[in-house]
């Protein structure tokens, strides 16, 4: 994160972000014994990574399009980044790898999940820090992509249903951890429909805001992480009057909650207010609905904060947690630590305005901003509005019971949910994954070899249908010898006789007949070198093949009319191709001046009359190495393999 903070390279800061993903993934799936912390690891990460890819894309198109990668020379190049008839596209990227990462709808589902992580984990990175690491990109790229109508509008849309969306199903669940995912879902929306609204004030609600989830949140997750600890539940359900054995934890827990609902002389009283306060100064014809958005999701908050911060402790105690008592003091004093710190900032609000709000604020506008946080705002429709959210907010938190058939029944529309939507379509990439891996990579080797021609054939054929029509001029082809003529009928009966013959020692000598037959044609144009290494080449494969005969099975020919047909095409095609791009070739004019080169110096330069082995040995003396060392490889692994000696139980 503190990567993502302090890059002033676009490129650096991706690699950052990305980094922040892969240690998400690590966290969450912490518990790896646990099918269910695997399977939201697995989720965060694809999501997360296919939001990064997007982003990535996005921040190339942004380079190319100013010429830098550097963020404080692309905030002077703003204007032309926005006036590019790209500008959408890269609108739309980084938007998708914000959403992503930040869990705004319909990119949210992740972060529920997510609450599999150990709870420091999830107060630390799935709460106050990393998956703010979208709202930051949104903030720290608003000088170079915001104030346009696109811009502002998807923010607040998307930030807007995101907010109300989970605010609203906070108030369903009976799981605290879950009752902290979907609220913290909320809060990110907050956040996105603030940075949309880009106005000053509502940067600075905006900064404010997240200091003050960052303290509440974490204080209400290590909260929770405790209760679970001591009594070994989560469930609202099962749980009250714990302020009787864990009245520190209470006292934290209240502060938390409090602050969560804007209650004055606390931080988040001085947030609540800045919200309304952006809302209300907004475009008029907007302001009403913003407005109320706003205050729709603040009262489910307070509730929600309530639930999640008071309820556990109040009531009578069950039976079976009397015997439950603080834990080990490092436990249980950071989050009052963080408490305090948010009843602090509120009775002096100017000392996180000037050292933490403000610096943010002036990253995030082309214009210095002026912060001045106060207690007391006069006594104006924001006040009115702010406690009117604080009463309305508790009397939803006495009427809202938590209740499992509630959640059921919320549960129930899950079906047409992101979330749901996206498994079925992994579940379908698994199905298609299944059968691709049946046809394309099946362990046949046979099935392998015509996969890998066939699509050599379409490349070929392809090329030489792009090519234009082929034009041979038959009168530059050379006369055909009675001896090439007869050479052909050998090698065509040679290749008869291989391919119909259900002998393996006949197979292996109709090959060998091919290849003498191939010696036969280079000695006729004046290759002898070529021949003696084709008729070494062939009577050492013949041996070979004699000797590993021995240890075969009977031959069974399990091939049927279609399989034969097949290969017949597949194979005529082929080599039909391969002779029509060699006589092409031939047709086409070409510069000597390479093969006269070699000619000219093969031996004052190497000291080589023969030009061929000049090429192979020293003109291009590292290729025939390199293929040396390969070929060596290769017969020391056939070596070790042959020598191998396994046991039964190592063969199993």
């Amino acid at each position: 994160m503190l990567g993502i903070v302090l890059s002033n390279n676009i490129l650096l800061l991706f690699i950052f972000w990305e980094l922040t993903s892969i240690s998400s993934f690590f966290l969450i799936g912490f518990n790896n014994d646990n099918p269910d912390s695997r399977k939201s690891a697995l989720t965060a990460l694809s999501v997360t990574g296919m939001g990064g890819f997007f982003l990535l894309t996005g921040m190339i198109l942004i380079g190319n399009i100013a010429g830098t990668y550097s963020i404080s020379e692309l905030m002077n190049a703003a204007d032309v980044i926005k006036n590019h008839e790209l500008y959408p596209l890269v609108l739309l990227l980084v938007f998708i790898g914000a959403f992503t990462k930040s869990a705004q709808f319909p990119f949210h589902f992740w972060l529920p999940g997510a609450m599999k992580a150990p709870t420091p984990v999830s107060a630390y990175l799935h709460s106050a820090t990393m998956v703010k690491a979208g709202i930051f990109l949104l903030a720290r790229f608003s000088p170079i992509l915001g104030n346009t109508t696109a811009w502002s509008y998807t923010l607040m849309i998307v930030g807007g249903l995101t907010m109300l969306y989970a605010a609203i199903h906070a108030l369903f669940r009976t799981d605290l951890k879950s009752i902290l995912a979907y609220s913290t879902i909320s809060a990110l929306g907050v956040l996105t429909f603030l940075i949309g609204l880009g106005t000053e004030a509502a940067l600075v609600a905006a900064v404010t805001f997240i200091v003050v989830h960052a303290l509440y949140k974490a204080t209400l997750f290590m909260t929770t992480g405790i209760i679970d600890h001591e009594t070994g539940t989560r469930e609202l359900t099962q749980l009250g009057g714990l302020r009787k054995v864990l009245l520190p934890v209470f006292i934290a827990g209240l502060l938390a909650a409090l602050s969560s609902a804007g209650m004055p002389l606390l931080f988040g009283f001085i947030s609540k207010d800045l919200i309304y306060e952006a809302t209300l100064h907004a475009d008029q014809q907007l302001a009403i609905y913003l407005t109320a958005a706003a205050f729709v999701t603040n009262l489910c908050l307070v509730a929600a904060g309530f639930m999640a911060g008071i309820k556990p402790f109040t009531g009578s105690l069950p039976q079976a947690y009397e015997k439950v008592h603080l834990p080990y003091k490092a436990m249980w004093i950071p989050p009052l630590v963080l408490a305090f710190a948010g009843l602090y900032f509120g009775f002096f609000p100017n000392s996180a305005g000037e050292q933490l709000i403000a610096p943010a604020v002036n990253a995030m506008s082309i214009a210095p901003a002026a912060v001045h946080l106060k207690i007391w705002h006069g006594f104006n429709t924001v006040l009115i509005l702010s406690l009117v959210t604080l009463v309305t907010g508790t009397a939803i938190y006495y009427v809202n019971k938590a209740d499992s058939r509630k959640l059921a029944w919320v549960q129930s529309f899950q079906s047409a949910s992101p979330q749901a939507i996206i498994e079925r379509l992994s579940s379908g990439f698994v199905k298609f994954s299944d059968w691709y891996t049946d046809t394309m990579h099946n362990g046949f080797l046979r099935s392998y070899l015509l996969k890998i021609i066939l699509f050599a054939e379409l490349l070929l054929a392809y090329e030489l249908f792009i090519g234009g029509p082929i034009y041979i001029d038959y009168s530059k082809l050379s006369a055909i010898s009675v001896y090439e003529a007869i050479n052909v009928l050998i090698l065509i009966a040679a290749v008869v006789l291989t391919v119909t013959t259900s002998s393996r020692l006949t197979a292996v000598v109709g090959t060998s007949v091919i290849g003498y037959a191939i010696c036969l044609m280079f000695v006729y144009y004046s290759a002898p070198d070529l021949a003696m290494t084709q008729f070494t080449i062939d009577t050492l494969t013949v041996v070979l093949f004699v000797f590993v005969l021995f240890n075969l099975p009977p031959f069974i020919n399990q091939a049927n009319n279609t399989i034969v047909i097949r290969d017949t095409v597949v194979a005529l095609g082929f080599g039909i191709i391969l002779s029509v791009i060699a006589i092409k070739v031939l047709q086409v004019p070409t510069d000597i001046s390479i093969s006269k080169f070699y000619g000219d110096f093969a031996y004052t330069l190497a000291k080589g009359k023969n030009v061929v082995n000049v090429i192979l040995v020293d003109f291009r003396g590292f290729d025939t190495m390199f293929e040396i060392v390969v070929l060596s490889i290769a017969a020391l692994g056939v070596y070790s393999l042959i020598k191998l000696r396994l046991t039964s139980s190592e063969k199993e």
